[in-house]
This record gives structure tokens, sequence and C-alpha cells, in this order.
């Protein structure tokens, strides 16, 4: 099985490392900000769209490539190679795939290819694949 699809829209660039910390009780409570919310319901809504007919249960490769708007003196299809991190990114992404039944657990996710571009045509192409 095999699901491929490109959300246009500006890639979000605040990530699930920015979530918020207090203490209650001399305990840790991480909790996201009214924009980090945000930007997880924006990638909700975009995902939804995609959520394929059958979900994954076994070992998958996932390939996104994040394609942000060019700024500057960059070029369509340059490497983009400020933040934000990769693996900063893609943590959100899988959460929000699980929540919405793409697979039974981001732990399922065996291989990752993440890239990172400047483009004319901002988005994030996504394609997932099953390995067994």
């Amino acid at each position: 099985m095999k699901t491929e699809f490109f959300m246009p829209m500006k890639p979000p660039t605040m990530t699930h490392q920015q979530k918020r910390v207090s203490v209650k009780n001399s305990k840790p409570n991480f909790y996201e900000d009214d924009k980090l919310k945000a930007v997880r319901a924006n990638l909700e809504a975009h995902l939804a769209r995609h959520v394929p007919e059958v979900k994954y249960t076994g070992a998958v490769r996932l390939k996104t490539k994040w394609c942000f708007p060019i700024t500057g003196k960059h070029k369509d299809g340059e490497w983009k190679k400020t933040k934000p991190d990769t693996d900063n990114m893609i943590k959100m992404f899988k959460d929000v795939c699980t929540g919405l039944g793409y697979w039974t657990d981001d732990a399922l996710v065996t291989s990752d290819i993440i890239e990172k571009f400047w483009a004319e045509i901002p988005g994030i192409f996504v394609s997932i694949e099953d390995l067994e």
C-alpha cells in the first residue's frame, strides 16, 4: 500500500519542541500554548483530507518534503539550511497522523526521509509506503 499527496500550505515553523512547562505540586506539566495549538489544528485540518481508507499496521517509510515560501535571494528548489530542524518538524506531524488514524502507532515509521526546500509553491509533499 502507498499513500501520496501534496498539501498546499505554508509549512509550520513552530515545532513540538516548543511546548510550555508549568510546575504544580513540584511536578512539571507540559502543555501547548495557543499558538502551538493553532499550528496543530492547521496541520490536522490539512492531513484530515488524506487519511488512508485502511490504517497502516506494519513497518512504513515516511517521506516528507517541506516546501517553505521563498524569502530573500533563495531560489525554487534550493535546500533550506535554516530552522526549524527536521527532527523537530516531524514529531508533531507524526503525532497528528497517529491521532487521525494513518497508522496504529507512529513507532511503525521505521524509515524517515525528511527534506526541506525553498519553493515557489509552499506546502508539504507526503509519501507513506508499506515496507512489508
